[in-house]
């Protein structure tokens, strides 16, 4: 296991600058998601970090080992990264225990072949021909074969999106809980914001070329760096707000003015952190009555747009029941997490 460092990466396409000085530390033994949307440069970002494209400028370390920059360039098979592609590129006239032992080369050890498979939950087909698993048995075969030489890194390009969307969520978890029991270095690039935060224990959000916001999953869903990455990541309500040295006060009332800022402010909620009632609760003495707008049930749970006092619109996604309908007038306050950014930010 390794750290990687990648420090001031740039690399540019004819007129096109596909990534633009961006910065991104890994701590070992952590999966990492780079998430973004399409042509923001996170695949070129892993290209570059497997070395299948050199940077114009910046460098590429795993530890102490500089793998690219000035006068340096490690090539991708010296580089000891495994790299799971997003069509798992497997070789159809292997079986499953020939894909991955082509990992190991000549002389394969047929122990450490065997032992990867069990990892993944394969050995018992290892003898068939990869045409005939399942979409997420060759996800695992592609893993396998990525693991199988003990790499320092593991890259991930977009590795579920050729799952359908009933296996997504268990092959995901599956990989997972191996990267984690392997306590292998991992970066997966990704367009999915369940996906990224649901797997990963860092998230890096990339826009245009750059890194817009690290952090743990929860730190960039609740507090985003910008309104852009707020929106990105979900569904987000913007109010205008006033923030004073103590409080941020807005139309659905106070809460803790934390990024010390002064005048003007927006005030970032998710939907989720929106409550609503019949009732106000003694707590929340002064929240603004709202009518129902529209509602949207989903069984688990059910999405309301409400209309407040001085007509702007909100949505709140609150548990399937008790039901409200189109009409209805609600108290409404924020309950969970809220984050207030400059005006504009």
């Amino acid at each position: 296991m390794s750290s990687i460092s990648c420090v001031g990466l740039c690399k540019s396409f004819g007129d096109v600058r596909a990534v633009d000085g961006l910065s991104l530390h890994v701590e070992e033994g952590t999966t990492v998601a780079l998430l973004g949307p399409s042509g923001c440069g996170k695949t070129t970002t892993l290209r570059l970090i497997a070395g299948f494209e050199r940077p114009d400028s910046g460098t590429v370390a795993i530890g102490d080992r500089v793998l690219a920059g000035p006068g340096t360039f490690v090539p991708p098979e010296k580089r000891r990264i495994g790299v799971v592609f997003q069509d798992y590129a497997l070789f159809p006239h292997y079986d499953v225990a020939g894909n991955v032992a082509y990992a190991l080369g000549r002389g394969a050890d047929p122990a450490r072949v065997r032992e990867v498979l069990d990892l993944v939950g394969l050995a018992a087909v290892a003898d068939r021909s990869v045409n005939e698993l399942s979409g997420g048995q060759q996800q695992r075969v592609a893993l396998a074969r990525a693991l199988a030489p003990a790499p320092e890194l593991i890259l991930l390009d977009e590795p579920f999106s050729n799952l359908d969307a009933g296996l997504r969520a268990k092959v995901r978890d599956e990989v997972r809980e191996i990267l984690r029991a392997q306590g292998v270095t991992s970066v997966f690039v990704t367009h999915d914001q369940e996906e990224a935060l649901s797997v990963a224990d860092t998230v890096a959000v990339v826009n245009e070329g750059r890194i817009e916001q690290v952090g743990t999953p929860e730190e960039v869903y609740s507090r985003p760096a910008s309104r852009w990455v707020a929106g990105f990541l979900g569904e987000i309500e913007v109010l205008p707000g006033t923030a004073s040295n103590g409080s941020v006060t807005c139309e659905l009332g106070s809460l803790p003015n934390r990024a010390g800022l002064t005048g003007e402010v927006d005030v970032l909620v998710r939907p989720e952190s929106l409550a609503v009632d019949t009732v106000e609760p003694a707590d929340r003495r002064g929240s603004p009555e709202a009518t129902v707008v529209s509602r949207s049930f989903y069984g688990h749970d059910q999405l309301l747009e409400l209309r407040l006092p001085s007509g702007a619109m909100v949505r709140a996604r609150r548990l399937g029941f008790p039901a409200w309908h189109p009409g209805d007038r609600v108290r409404v306050w924020i309950e969970g997490p809220a984050d207030v950014l400059a005006r504009g930010a």
